[in-house]
């Protein structure tokens, strides 16, 4: 990617919405001098935003004036950064052994057709967004999927349906 997308942004995008642009423009100046600028900046934007779209990793390259491989290195490889909008609700899904040895698979394919979408995807009403991550320390209590920042334990397939209903509602 370079720094050519800037030329067409989209209408949905951050940059285009002039309320986020002076959002990030503010997140840049303020944090443009400090050590591991594009750290800090990346990580507002992250938490201001919500994500940090590929025309906003751009902008924030040219305006740090360093490349734009730098900026989208630290985006790729930092798993809590993300690239497109997140739902109102996140469902994370434990994959780490106990969770998995105790059927978090057949769950993840029970929430992605309960929801019609793909882990990684939010669904069409910007309720829910699948992800999965890795052991979140609750091996007792497994399988585990942590909704927002609830951690849900020893989650069978009848009651999926219900933490779903409960996201939805809200």
């Amino acid at each position: 990617m370079s720094l050519k997308v800037l030329e067409n942004i989209p209408v949905n995008d951050p940059l285009a919405i002039p309320a986020q642009k002076a959002v990030i423009d503010q997140v840049i100046a303020e944090n443009k001098a400090v050590p591991g600028a594009t750290m800090v900046i990346l990580n507002e934007l992250q938490n201001k935003i919500g994500h940090i779209s590929p025309i906003m990793q751009a902008y924030v390259a040219q305006e740090l004036k360093v490349p734009m491989g730098a900026v989208h290195g630290v985006v790729s490889f930092y798993s809590f950064f993300t690239t497109q909008p997140r739902g109102r609700h996140t469902m994370k899904f434990c994959m780490g052994t106990a969770c998995y040895v105790g059927g978090m698979p057949q769950l993840i394919e029970k929430a992605k057709q309960a929801l019609g979408i793909e882990m990684g995807q939010t669904t069409k009403d910007g309720a829910i967004t699948l992800e999965i991550c890795r052991c979140v320390g609750a091996c007792s209590q497994a399988p585990v999927i942590v909704v927002d920042e609830e951690v849900s334990g020893r989650v069978k397939p009848n009651k999926l349906p219900q933490l779903i209903r409960k996201c939805e509602a809200q």
